[in-house]
């Protein structure tokens, strides 16, 4: 069932259906403008650390806004495509996998999970880069359990972010960590939407292609391991009165709530769909804050303020209120990246690459490669991206007998790195978004922003190293076999 309404999914969000064509002043590169001003726009917040998420919203408004004076269609046509680009299911998915995640995460700091953690790292000594380790490793497993990175990404920020940095690891190479076992699970989890994008659009059986992934996945996490290890701990504990002070605040009590964190993991394991294992873990979680103790009033409190106005407050609320502007503005980059399909562009990228081919199996590798990078750097959000770059994938790799497994890896390792590599991406924008609202509630918390994390995503760097250099050499290379088996090339293939 859930295949088939992922194909359904994907079939709508190919466009299967007729496109009415814009014309743009100066080619069909003039549609990337809106997106090109936006990433110009976001890395000038950036660096001079200007940036909101309002900000980041208005200059994707600006950005659309310049795109529509270089349309040479009718502006009524520019303005349904950007219509038809919100409307795709994808950003629909990612923005209720974030509500979601959010008030699951929110529900467990309510019920002292942070405090817990905390203590349990002043307790057992584990700090600075072995505590960066395992929030990496535990944000790999929950990725590839529940099959969301920007889930995992919204609660580990809430949960091991503020923990992590108070027992001493570095906060941007704790964030990429966050971040790389989003990458992880992103690419390999089941039920992932990239994973299930990468295997149908190539015409591949899911397990068969996570099967054959997990040679790419476990090299560029080996070594991931290791760096965080060894720079993880180059952040400051505080000082010796906030530890001091710390240490005599928090207690064991609040590790209780990771039974709806193991329940979460147990159901998604065992194939259960995203909503219905988050749905459950949150309803534990409400019911452990209950027997608790821990006021109601910390999951939904509705009042009305002195002024007389009505105020909702509360982790449910905070859990879905911290993710409205992200919710936004994913939609209008899904928007603006329509564009590029409905304007040509993509196909002009598709033709220039099977034109250096020449029939070299390393070159369309490397092409395949190339053209799902390219992708990327506009459209942040990964599965759309995907999506863009999959019927020129299946397309090369047909005409080269390139086994479906092969290049739906392709398809989606380069997709869930760069997803969350990128300053400008959805996963680094919805991270930052994320520990700016832990920051409000721990006024010690540093606010790590996107270009400080971008290098340290081990995860995804070591995979995007890996597939290029199984590119160049042709390492797990296989071709379509008479009934479609996999085949190993020849020496003289």
């Amino acid at each position: 069932m859930a295949d088939q309404e992922s194909n359904e999914v994907i079939d709508e969000a190919l466009g299967e259906k007729d496109i009415r064509r814009l014309e743009f002043r100066g080619g069909v590169f003039a549609a990337t403008i809106p997106l090109v001003f936006f990433i110009i726009w976001a890395i000038a917040l950036s660096v001079t650390e200007l940036v909101t998420e309002q900000s980041l919203v208005l200059g994707m408004v600006i950005g659309i806004a310049i795109g529509l004076f270089f349309c040479k269609s009718q502006w009524a046509d520019y303005a349904q495509s950007l219509f038809s680009g919100m409307a795709q299911p994808v950003g629909v998915i990612a923005v209720i996998a974030w509500f979601w995640a959010g008030m699951f995460a929110k529900l467990l700091s309510a019920g002292g999970l942070v405090d817990g953690l905390i203590w349990f790292g002043f307790q057992t000594g584990l700090e600075g880069g072995a505590f960066v380790a395992i929030t990496f490793l535990l944000s790999a497993l929950f990725a590839t359990a529940v099959g969301t990175g920007y889930g995992t990404v919204a609660t580990f920020g809430v949960l091991m972010y503020p923990a992590g940095v108070i027992l001493g690891a570095d906060p941007v190479i704790l964030l990429a960590a966050i971040l790389s076992g989003a990458v992880f699970g992103d690419n390999l989890a089941p039920v992932s939407d990239t994973t299930i994008v990468s295997a149908t659009t190539q015409e591949a059986d899911v397990p068969g292609v996570v099967r054959s992934r997990f040679k790419y996945s476990i090299t560029a996490a080996i070594p991931a391991l290791i760096l965080f290890i060894i720079f993880g701990g180059g952040g400051e504990q505080g000082s010796t009165e906030v530890i001091n002070q710390l240490q005599a605040q928090v207690a064991p009590d609040g590790l209780i709530m990771l039974l709806p964190f193991i329940l979460v993991l147990y159901l998604a394991l065992s194939g259960h769909h995203l909503l219905t294992s988050l749905t459950w873990g949150i309803v534990t979680s409400i019911g452990l804050i209950a027997v608790s103790g821990v006021s109601l009033t910390k999951v939904l409190h509705i009042y009305k303020n002195d002024s007389g106005e009505a105020v909702v407050e509360g982790a449910l609320m905070s859990g879905i209120g911290g993710y409205f502007n992200m919710a936004i503005l994913i939609l209008l980059i899904l928007a603006a990246a329509h564009l590029l399909e409905v304007a040509g562009t993509m196909e002009v990228i598709k033709n220039f690459f099977l034109g250096i081919i020449k029939n070299v199996v390393r070159r369309a590798e490397l092409s395949i490669f190339g053209i799902v990078a390219f992708l990327n750097v506009f459209i942040t959000i990964n599965t759309a991206a995907e999506i863009a770059a999959a019927p020129f994938v299946r397309k090369l790799g047909i005409e080269m007998n390139i086994h479906p497994y092969r290049r739906a890896n392709f398809l989606d390792t380069v997709t869930s790195s760069l997803g969350y590599i990128f300053p400008w991406s959805g996963g680094v924008l919805l991270a930052w978004a994320t520990i700016q609202g832990a920051a409000e509630e721990y006024d010690f918390l540093p606010v790590v922003g996107p270009t400080e994390v971008f290098p340290y995503v081990f995860q995804g760097w070591g995979l995007l190293i890996v597939m290029f250099v199984a590119a160049m050499t042709g390492w797990g290379l296989r071709y379509s076999g008479k009934n479609g088996e996999e085949v190993k090339p020849t020496k003289h293939s």
